[in-house]
């Protein structure tokens, strides 16, 4: 059986097997592109993180901290200290993925107007 040109083949739709999507999946949440958004500075500390993101549960920064320091993008720095004091920064990894989220936070900022029409177009349309 021919594949038509118009569908990705299986492997796309696999996280483990896409490169692409393996790799997004584990920095393409909201938490993840809020802490680069923070770390992109320097570095900071647990509680200045948390501070920063009010939203956010401790658990979620403690897990989303462990996945970017797991990725190779965000290194955690305990100083013997009491209490201990941990500090997170982007590696040198982390830092090469600072122009490309500019760019898509630029993109964000510059078509937010024209998202939220959609939104509230597609909106008004399901209520009807």
């Amino acid at each position: 059986m021919r594949r038509s040109p118009n569908i990705a083949p299986a492997e796309f739709y696999d996280r483990e097997l896409c490169p692409v999507r393996n790799v997004l999946s584990q920095i393409g949440d909201k938490w993840s592109l809020l802490i680069f958004a923070h770390l992109r500075f320097g570095s900071h500390r647990f509680s200045e993180l948390l501070g920063a993101l009010p939203d956010i549960s401790q658990r979620m920064l403690t897990q989303t901290l462990r996945k970017l320091e797991r990725e190779g993008l965000v290194e955690r720095t305990v100083t013997p200290t009491t209490p201990p004091r941990v500090d997170y920064a982007l590696t040198e990894l982390g830092q090469s993925l600072i122009d490309p989220l500019a760019g898509l936070s630029a993109w964000a900022l510059e078509n937010r107007p024209k998202i939220e029409k959609a939104r509230a177009v597609f909106d008004n349309r399901s209520l009807q």
